[in-house]
């Protein structure tokens, strides 16, 4: 089965689910998708964080980081905000994407954080953060979206991966 079918199916033995749940998935080509869930129901689902394995980004060159990072700002555009790449780390081997512009609330902002990296065996993470006026650091949010947006995400990573 492809990592999408089995996320599919992942989603509907999970429904009724409101409480922490980390599900694995992986396609025949090595790549793991794993989402810490929060609660699951029968349209949608929240989660704190997204990370997909990619074995075969593990150390590969900067640029092919740089082209996964064009090309998933450009293919997503269904989340709340649109994102953009805005830091790049040749040394690190990172590049780090956020939403542009981020979400701003009376008391502070929202954003997406997508982190692309070649150490570690290749990994992309997505997380949500808050920050509020006058509080130093952030805080991480749920992330809440249909489950048709969710297995759109995960079909947008694995088809950007270069």
């Amino acid at each position: 089965m492809s990592l999408r079918n089995d996320l599919e199916q992942e989603l509907k033995r999970l429904i009724g689910t409101h409480s922490p749940t980390s599900v694995t998935v992986s396609d025949a080509g090595g790549l793991q998708l794993r989402i810490d869930f929060t609660a699951v129901d029968s349209m949608s689902c929240s989660f704190d964080q997204i990370e997909l394995f990619v074995p075969s980004l593990q150390n590969a060159a900067f640029d092919a980081l740089k082209k996964w990072a064009e090309n998933l700002s450009q293919r997503i555009k269904y989340l709340l905000e649109n994102i953009g790449p805005l830091e790049y780390d040749p040394s690190g081997g990172q590049v780090l994407i956020r939403s542009t512009p981020p979400d701003q609330l009376p008391d502070g902002t929202q954003y997406y954080e997508i982190v692309l990296s070649s150490q570690s065996g290749g990994n992309f993470s997505l997380r949500r953060y808050q920050s509020v006026k006058g509080q130093p650091g952030r805080n991480p949010v749920e992330i809440t979206v249909t489950h048709e947006v969710l297995l759109k995400l995960a079909d947008d990573l694995v088809d950007t991966v270069p």
